[in-house]
């Protein structure tokens, strides 16, 4: 930890999206990582956090590319 997180704090930024929820952070002075658990609270992002994010990021870019598929085939169907 670096000496201005020491007196000042932590200065957190998202480094990623990995749901509408589920975010990592870091801290843009000593470069800490954290992330959405489960239930909501911010905690370090270990490497099974990572695997976890990543699997999640997976799925939800999945279903977001389905759910796009679907309205497109419902607005074709429409205009047809």
């Amino acid at each position: 930890m670096s000496l201005y997180c020491n007196i000042f704090g932590h200065h957190f930024k998202v480094s990623k999206k990995v749901t509408y929820h589920v975010k990592e952070y870091k801290c843009s002075h000593c470069k800490k990582q954290l992330t959405t658990s489960g239930n909501g609270q911010l905690v370090e992002l270990t490497p099974k956090f990572q695997e976890i994010n990543s699997i999640l990021s997976k799925i939800h870019s999945k279903r977001q590319a389905r759910l796009y598929k679907e309205e497109l085939l419902m607005a074709y169907k429409m205009t047809s």
